[in-house]
């Protein structure tokens, strides 16, 4: 295998010229990294909640890089040309929109919210419009159009799949790329690391708010996500 690429969560691999492997490691950070934990057994718990998820994803006829899962922290995706651009969606107010807007966290939004932001550590991944991601070069006008498309489209279906599993799917957040077959589909992860997740019952959140805010065991969060998303 090559080497390709480390961030902050995965190592990624070249095989095969147009595939790559994903290695999803234990480290856990919040606030451009500036707070830093290795939690073991996070990278085994966020490739299995991906790897079924893409696989949800995939039977509904929405393209992912994904091809399988190889392993307990490893899987085999598509090699994409990623867009440096992350598409969030919100269902609840929390977090950022809340700090940006001066919202109460936990209202329920009459439709989803859809943002674009610019992936650039060192600007701190900005906030921006489709206007700016043209004059950026980012991606042409077609190509944001048809993420934003598949974006609501993930929405529409992990928020009904979430809620048969006693879960409030709040907001989330997915990158896109170009495959080999140069069609747009959805990469990197889908986990608690990148979606809000709270308890449709109680409230309690059981995604990286745990880790960012003390709010309780990270694992423990993401392990009750997990036996829901797996209890059919």
């Amino acid at each position: 295998m090559k080497f390709l690429y480390e961030g902050k969560a995965k190592i990624v691999y070249e095989v095969e010229g147009d595939k790559c492997l994903i290695h999803f490691k234990d480290t856990a950070t919040a606030f451009d990294a500036t707070k830093r934990a290795n939690i073991e057994g996070k990278g085994v718990l966020n490739n299995t909640i991906s790897s079924l998820l893409f696989q949800l994803l995939e039977e509904k006829g929405i393209r992912t890089h994904f091809i399988k899962k190889v392993s307990d922290r490893e899987m085999l995706v598509w090699r994409a040309r990623k867009y440096d651009l992350e598409v969030v969606v919100r269902n609840i107010t929390a977090g950022s929109l809340c700090k940006r807007l001066g919202l109460k966290e936990g209202e329920k939004l009459k439709k989803p919210l859809v943002e674009l932001f610019y992936k650039r550590d060192d600007l701190h991944d900005p906030l921006i419009c489709t206007e700016h991601a043209l004059f950026l070069g980012l991606a042409e006008r077609r190509e944001i159009r048809e993420m934003l498309r598949m974006a609501l489209e993930v929405n529409k279906l992990l928020k009904g799949f979430f809620r048969d599993h006693g879960l409030l799917l709040v907001d989330f957040k997915l990158e896109f790329g170009k495959l080999p077959d140069r069609t747009i589909g959805v990469i990197d992860e889908i986990s608690p690391d990148t979606c809000r997740l709270w308890d449709a019952k109680t409230g309690e959140k059981l995604d990286k708010d745990r880790f960012r805010f003390d709010l309780g065991d990270l694992l423990e969060g993401y392990r009750k996500v997990l036996e829901r998303v797996q209890g059919g």
